[in-house]
């Protein structure tokens, strides 16, 4: 059922670093993100794969995860994803690519359901440098990063968890454990 796909797909900070995902699968997650509908079918976005360790260290270095923990360092030494895939907006097809952000979140959310019912997982990371990411990785200039989905085998858990009485829906560790609190269907659907 779709919704066990979608429970199954979380975010994950931690990976067995020793696993590493098939350049075949990143680029059949890819293609299922290319047939997803696009705004006036444009087709802005661009998609840059990072699967050497040099690449996959420049990028961990380059981006800020999970913000909200701030006595943690994420992912953990020795855990971080054995993969990347670099969300980039084409100016050369739209002058103002960066404006397609919604393609961005469909594409995105797509790679990542692909990645978990491949068996794998990611995290999106939206704090980097994107001038930073362009000279990195040696991007046209026309190709803007617009977002990072970090991939690999998770191994970590992660729990969603009731929110609490405060409204708090800050993520948290405990006992290993990642909780991710999250509204109950009734505090969402107006009637």
């Amino acid at each position: 059922m779709f919704k066990d796909l979608v429970l199954r797909s979380r975010s994950y900070r931690s990976f067995d670093s020793t696993f590493p995902v098939p350049r075949q699968l990143l680029l059949d997650w890819i293609d299922c993100a290319r047939l997803c509908p696009s705004s006036i079918n444009l087709q802005v976005l661009k998609f840059r794969l990072v699967t050497s360790q040099k690449e996959c260290d420049i990028l961990l270095s380059g981006t800020r995860w999970a913000g909200k923990l701030k006595d943690i360092t994420l992912p953990p030494v020795e855990h971080a994803p054995t993969a990347y895939i670099v969300i980039c907006a084409d100016r050369s097809v739209h002058a103002a690519a960066e404006s397609f952000q919604k393609d961005v979140g469909i594409c995105a959310q797509t790679v990542l359901l692909a990645a978990t019912e491949a068996g794998f997982g990611g995290c999106m990371i939206g704090s980097f440098s994107p001038e930073g990411l362009q000279t990195d990785l040696k991007l046209p200039k026309d190709l803007v990063p617009q977002l990072v989905i970090a991939l690999g085998k998770p191994d970590e858990e992660v729990a969603l968890s009731p929110l609490p009485e405060n409204g708090d829906t800050s993520y948290f560790r405990e006992g290993g454990v990642h909780f991710v609190p999250k509204r109950a269907l009734e505090d969402i659907v107006i009637e």
